[in-house]
């Protein structure tokens, strides 16, 4: 077969011969859309130069310095969210994207505050996720007034400035979380409820949309008062081992924050009701499992890749308005799994 050359590339693209060679020699004198137009006919027809229109793309594009803080990398979840945004960042849409993904382990708000911070004068725009605290708060104005642009992940934030936001509609999820237990539990009851911490707003309004649920359809079930995990699996542990001795009659579980490894150890150890539902939050190895052996009734969870996409759309966008723009609000729907899905 015959290799295609700069005349078949040019009519691939719908451009002339010379201007193929203007994108290979002097790409920054054409006009972006026809370097674009003749990038992807170079990948279409297979053209031998291929590699070297792609870097004389790339030279011409804006480099974009975007920053994602997330929580403790420790936790697959987060893991898995940072590789998902690094490998769409590779190839977003032609963009250019200069990386940094970070975690924390220490959570304390004042931790917290001094990563935003230095981050923040390492990067353009950021996405963060972070507790509410003042502490927090006053960083968030800090990066802002330096002009740099701040989206908030999977739970919203307020500061004074403006802040965007991309995750799933949060008192949503806790609706459908409970709307579960009211299907699946035979007798209704006690149902205990754990979150990772109360300055976590996501958690806060899965709360509130839960309790909302059972105040609307059947008050015939009893929501406990939720306990912190701190984002710990053995504090979740600890809790759900407790619960479960003084009352076991418990119905439930609902598991709003992390440490859910934990509460997974716990349900396979402690005796139960025989209509006892445990719901979750986040699908990934441990998760899984534990939907296939029966431990776990149902997860709700992140659509990782869209969640990713969401995110870097919302960095560039944000980047582009400048932190004196509206704030962004980006909410997408959550993937429910069972055991007969996974």
């Amino acid at each position: 077969m015959k290799r295609p050359t700069i005349p078949d590339l040019a009519k691939a693209a719908g451009v002339s011969v010379s201007t193929v060679n203007r994108v290979l020699n002097q790409p920054v004198s054409v006009r972006s859309p026809t370097r674009e137009r003749v990038l992807a006919a170079a990948e279409q027809i297979g053209f031998y130069g291929l590699g070297t229109i792609e870097n004389a793309v790339k030279s011409t594009q804006t480099t974009h310095r975007l920053g994602v803080l997330l929580q403790k990398g420790s936790r697959a979840f987060y893991r898995n969210l940072g590789d998902a945004i690094a490998a769409v960042a590779e190839s977003f849409n032609g963009h250019k994207i200069e990386l940094t993904v970070e975690y924390l382990e220490d959570l304390a708000p004042e931790k917290v505050a001094k990563h935003i911070i230095s981050m923040g004068e390492r990067c353009e725009v950021l996405a963060i996720v972070a507790p509410q605290h003042p502490l927090v708060a006053d960083s968030i104005d800090a990066v802002l007034d330096a002009g740099v642009p701040i989206v908030s992940l999977i739970g919203p934030l307020t500061a004074k400035g403006n802040i965007s936001f991309v995750g799933l509609d949060n008192w949503k999820v806790g609706r459908t979380a409970a709307w579960a237990f009211d299907k699946m539990v035979r007798e209704p009851g006690e149902i205990g409820v754990l979150v990772g911490s109360h300055r976590l707003r996501n958690q806060e309004m899965n709360e509130s949309g839960f309790r909302s649920y059972f105040r609307e359809h059947n008050a015939n079930f009893s929501v406990l008062e939720p306990l912190p995990t701190y984002e710990s699996a053995a504090v979740a542990r600890e809790h759900v081992e407790k619960l479960l001795t003084d009352r076991p009659e418990l119905c439930g579980l609902y598991i709003s924050g992390g440490g859910v490894t934990g509460v997974i150890a716990a349900l396979r150890a402690m005796p139960k009701r025989g209509d006892f539902v445990a719901v979750g939050y986040e699908l990934f190895e441990d998760t899984r499992a534990a939907l296939i052996d029966g431990t776990l009734s149902m997860i709700i969870s992140h659509p990782m890749e869209r969640f990713a996409r969401e995110t870097i759309a919302t960095l560039l966008k944000a980047k582009s308005g400048g932190p004196d723009a509206g704030a962004h609000r980006v909410t997408f729907g959550f993937d429910i799994y069972t055991p007969e899905s996974v």
